[in-house]
């Protein structure tokens, strides 16, 4: 078996050498973010977008930005960790921003540390024929303020919704914010479909700002399509014609059922399409 590598603080540690100590404030408080992005054929998607929502929540956090984070020296470590890898051209690369160790008050050491890690993905970008199986994740909501846009490193209603959705035998699990209305799914934003119109929350429902969320909704405005942020209840979900979920890696995923409903995927299909036309990838 190949070693595996990964990155911490600009240096290579093969999978089994322990770099985080016990007092790490991600470990002990989840203080810290991170993204996941999506390379195709050597090039990562929206890498531009990715940076920005990075930065904007380190900025929230308080985290300082160090001086050799950029996209371009970004872009050549991740390379070469690909190489390190034996990872050719298809890869979900994940980077984790972090605090310096202390306690909970102790801020004086408020150094910002990063993980970087590279998996090797399937070079397909086809939709999913077999359509995915979701219910509502009963019990846990999630807040609606500014950290719950953020990929925070606590990410515990998506873990147990995660946990939900398999136990159940279901794809995925439907996450409700604190108002009881949809939020996301574990995984991914969700978008519904009705009378040929395009739904999807807007973030101050609760869900994360998602890389491929904002680059379809970017989409839908230039090409004229008619799409809303509306917030949306479960009764808006089991309603709708259409239903799809999107991250960075998934791209899009069709829903064929939620609760005992059941959906087609024409309009899916369609926009489908029009993404990977518009992202230039095949």
């Amino acid at each position: 078996m190949n070693e595996h590598f990964f990155v911490y603080n600009n240096d290579f540690f093969r999978s089994v050498i322990p770099v985080i100590g016990h007092q790490n404030r991600s470990f002990r408080y989840g203080d810290g973010l991170f993204e996941t992005m999506h390379m195709h054929r050597g090039e990562i998607i929206n890498i531009d977008l990715h940076f920005e929502r990075l930065f904007a929540g380190m900025q929230l956090l308080e985290l300082k930005v160090p001086i050799y984070f950029s996209v371009a020296s970004f872009i050549e470590t991740v390379n070469k960790l690909l190489s390190k890898n034996s990872i050719l051209e298809n890869a979900r690369i994940r980077l984790m921003v972090f605090r310096g160790d202390e306690g909970l008050f102790e801020v004086e050491n408020n150094s910002t540390n990063y993980l970087l890690e590279t998996f090797a993905l399937p070079g397909n970008t086809e939709l999913n024929e077999e359509g995915l199986i979701l219910d509502v994740f009963p019990g846990v909501t999630k807040s609606c303020d500014k950290f719950s846009n953020i990929k925070s490193n606590n990410y515990l209603p998506s873990i147990m919704a995660a946990r939900f959705a398999k136990k159940n035998k279901l794809d995925d699990a439907i996450t409700l914010n604190a108002f009881g209305r949809v939020c996301e799914s574990s995984v991914a934003n969700i978008f519904i479909v009705k009378d040929g119109k395009i739904f999807t929350p807007p973030l101050t429902e609760g869900c994360v700002a998602g890389v491929m969320r904002r680059r379809l909704l970017e989409m839908f405005v230039r090409q004229n399509c008619n799409v809303e942020e509306k917030m949306l209840t479960v009764e808006d979900l089991l309603s709708a014609d259409e239903l799809f979920l999107t991250n960075s890696i998934q791209l899009i995923k069709w829903i064929k059922q939620f609760g005992s409903r059941t959906y087609g995927n024409e309009k899916v299909k369609e926009i489908f399409e029009r993404l990977i036309e518009n992202i230039a990838i095949q």
